[in-house]
């Protein structure tokens, strides 16, 4: 049997040919440490002025002598915060009592006989207790329609059937219902619009997701884990292109 030939050398690939060199390592861990900090730094940010925006809105109308400020020899922040919550959550005990009832009641008719404040208290009221109404359907399906032509799939959050008043300027045979289509990146932005019930298909996924996505521009998919790997190699980190 003749004896097996050697591997050609040219053929041959040298291990230190295959690992990355130093710089691309360090552009690695420059992006895995981005991804890791960002997500957190924002929502810190965020987190800070919402605080401090309660606080600069409560702070004035608690007397100086209730200030943390005043027994610390630190500031306290977040202390608006918790009167807000305080105070928001004893308001609606109170509402629900048959005295407060009464009172909103005649605060209510007040406001009802002013002219301009009649129509802006009434619509915030309205869109307020349609967003947190536990009982409502608003929002709280996701479809999609074809726009912004044929063929083309848009997410849009699907509201209330048109009401008689709309609903009988319409054509007639087909049930209309309301859908709100999103802009990316920002879903407070978009068309408000109806269309046939049967133009819009539904879908089984959260208004959470479903607004993930518009934000993310498609990257952040419905059902995807936060844990998940990005890049598929397994661990987490960026995935190095070129």
């Amino acid at each position: 049997m003749a004896a097996a030939r050697p591997p050609d050398p040219r053929l041959v690939v040298h291990p230190d040919l295959l690992r990355p060199s130093f710089a691309t390592r360090l552009r690695r861990y420059f992006l895995t440490g981005l991804v890791l900090a960002a997500p957190l730094a924002i929502t810190g940010s965020v987190t800070w002025w919402f605080i401090n925006l309660v606080d600069g809105w409560v702070r004035p109308l608690i007397p100086a002598i209730f200030w943390p400020e005043n027994y610390l020899p630190f500031p306290l922040p977040g202390f608006g915060v918790v009167i807000a919550l305080i105070g928001l959550t004893s308001l609606g005990f109170f509402a629900a009592n048959l005295v407060g009832r009464t009172l909103i009641g005649a605060g209510e008719a007040i406001l009802n006989r002013m002219p301009v404040v009649r129509g802006l208290y009434k619509s915030v009221k309205q869109i307020f207790e349609t967003i947190f109404s536990q009982s409502g359907t608003s929002f709280r399906k996701v479809g999609m329609v074809q726009f912004p032509q044929p063929g083309m799939w848009s997410i849009v959050f699907i509201a209330q059937e048109a009401a008689p008043e709309i609903a009988g300027q319409l054509p007639d045979g087909d049930e209309q219902i309301g859908v709100f289509l999103p802009c990316t990146p920002n879903p407070t932005t978009g068309f408000f619009f109806y269309l046939p019930r049967r133009e819009v298909v539904e879908v089984a996924i959260s208004v959470e997701d479903g607004a993930k996505l518009i934000m993310s521009a498609g990257l952040i998919q419905p059902g995807e884990s936060q844990s998940k790997p990005r890049n598929g190699n397994g661990n987490g980190e960026p995935q190095e292109r070129g």
